[in-house]
């Protein structure tokens, strides 16, 4: 039955604009991650999580291990809560950082709006912001990635 579940999260995440959901079925956990080269595992079992009667080309685009980590030195910045997407501090001014900016721990990046609170959102690294993953004015999740800096 969890089979199915799994095969339901899949569909939805394959044909909307969410990135990643997380999901507790019977005692495991799994974290499936849009357009990652990685193909997930059940935490703690070995076990492969790739559910029978879906295609291997798109589960191995769409799981990703929660234990894994990224073989590259991309560090991500991920929504800290669930809200809106800004990436500037009004709709009239500049961007905070765009891709190829370099950026300092500490130096804001964007803001998320949650119960109509502006929280800016931090650079957790310095480095050179490699990719916006998200659209000024679309809904963000929890723990979503937002940047990629190198």
């Amino acid at each position: 039955m969890w089979k199915n579940k799994l095969k339901e999260i899949i569909y939805i995440l394959e044909h909307s604009e969410i990135n990643e959901i997380e999901a507790n079925f019977w005692g495991r956990k799994y974290r499936v991650v849009k357009n990652s080269p990685m193909i997930n595992s059940a935490l703690g079992s070995g076990q492969s999580v790739i559910p029978q009667g879906i295609d291997s080309d798109i589960t191995a685009k769409t799981m990703n291990s929660i234990e894994s980590e990224s073989a590259d030195s991309l560090s991500e910045v991920k929504s800290p809560m669930p809200g809106t997407f800004y990436c500037s501090p009004n709709p009239k001014a500049a961007a905070f950082v765009k891709v190829g900016d370099r950026v300092t721990k500490g130096e804001s990046l964007c803001i998320v709006e949650a119960m109509k609170i502006m929280n800016e959102i931090e650079s957790s690294v310095d480095g050179v912001v490699k990719e916006v993953l998200v659209e000024n004015g679309k809904p963000v999740e929890y723990n979503q990635p937002l940047f990629r800096i190198e």
